[in-house]
């Protein structure tokens, strides 16, 4: 039976391999209209998108406000796709949005959801790495609540986000972050406020600490999401790096300039990071034992994937950041001790811990400015 087999295969040889692949072609269309027909189950971990919307309010309590009155938006439109249509080229729709990103009325009370993907999104382009003095700037970037905080007047975004930039003595780097990054931010649709934690006095330098304490007020003043933490002297030059929070926290700055666009190591977590307000809480945030340069960045990786949580990044093509120049910081040369016994601590060593005196919080007109005193154990 088997010969014969063979050799009725033998004798009809082309007939038997188109029967296979006609069989072939009908399986894979079959498997295509079961696989379209059934909604998927959720979306991808490295690039998912939170469909809350976002809710109105600014801060609680008592703050000082500098030029409280938000600047009129005057750009309008009848449609997005009019919109789109008028400024189908990169350079001229980055310039239309630096100036305004308004609609008009009738389409500003929309409340549906903005795009998954943002259509004003123009791709790399490059960084400007100076920047004009703070009133002039102020000046120029007219679409910015109090605060520095902005939100699509036209839909809804998908992600409410606090940019976190612990800080001292950066007066220059600042301007340039805030020139670069808000026509960046807001053509990603993005609901955010920006937040400089600057260090008082000349101690030690603790970044961890300032991004804890960043944290813990933009939650206070409103119902963010996402929590991005930032260094000052790096700006994004892709806008299609999307400053939001999947569903692991995501390290940002994969391929800095300064590096030749190479991730240093695989598990580090510095530069520019995301995690989502629960995530962040879950770890209980960064350690606050880390003063001077370094550590706190792999202190976190370590809680991250203690905590059975995975460290999401971009391609290295998408996540390319520049770093602004800048004198080296002295590096802390207890951090590998930290760093050893990190995880005996992270239960009591972060957010429960955190201790620290607010001297001002001022309601600039491009960023929120928060003063604290922080001191050593």
């Amino acid at each position: 039976m088997v010969g014969g087999l063979f050799d009725f295969i033998r004798t009809h040889y082309y007939k038997v391999l188109l029967v296979l692949l006609f069989a072939c072609v009908a399986t894979e269309y079959l498997f295509n209209v079961i696989y379209e027909s059934i909604p998927p189950s959720r979306p991808d971990p490295y690039f998912s998108y939170n469909l809350t919307r976002s809710v109105e309010v600014y801060f609680k309590g008592n703050v000082s406000m500098v030029n409280s009155t938000a600047v009129p938006l005057n750009f309008s439109a009848t449609t997005l796709a009019d919109f789109a249509r008028e400024n189908s080229t990169s350079s001229s729709m980055a310039l239309t949005l630096n100036e305004s990103l308004s609609i008009s009325a009738n389409i500003s009370n929309d409340p549906s959801l903005c795009p998954l993907i943002s259509p004003f999104l123009v791709g790399r382009s490059a960084v400007k790495k100076t920047a004009p003095p703070m009133d002039e700037l102020e000046r120029l970037i007219t679409n910015v609540n109090p605060g520095g905080c902005y939100r699509p007047l036209y839909c809804t975004a998908r992600h409410r986000v606090a940019i976190v930039i612990p800080y001292r003595n950066r007066e220059e780097h600042l301007r340039v972050f805030l020139e670069n990054m808000h026509p960046f931010l807001q053509r990603q649709q993005l609901d955010y406020g920006i937040f400089v934690v600057e260090q008082a006095g000349t101690g030690k330098f603790n970044r961890a600490m300032l991004m804890n304490i960043g944290a813990a007020e933009a939650l206070k003043s409103y119902d963010y999401q996402c929590l991005i933490f930032h260094d000052v002297d790096l700006v994004p030059e892709d806008d299609t790096n999307l400053y939001s929070c999947p569903e692991q926290p995501r390290h940002m700055s994969v391929a800095i300039d300064v590096f030749q666009y190479k991730l240093p190591y695989e598990t580090i977590f510095g530069g520019v990071s995301a995690m989502s307000k629960s995530h962040f809480e879950q770890v209980n945030g960064f350690s606050n034992l880390f003063w001077g340069w370094g550590g706190e960045d792999d202190d976190m990786s370590n809680r991250i994937r203690h905590n059975k949580l995975v460290i999401s990044r971009y391609p290295a093509n998408v996540a390319r950041y520049s770093m602004l120049t800048h004198k080296k910081a002295s590096p802390n040369p207890e951090r590998y001790k930290y760093l050893k016994t990190g995880l005996k601590r992270a239960n009591s060593d972060g957010l429960n811990s955190l201790k620290y005196k607010r001297l001002d919080l001022v309601l600039k007109r491009l960023y929120t400015w928060i003063l604290v005193e922080i001191k050593p154990p």
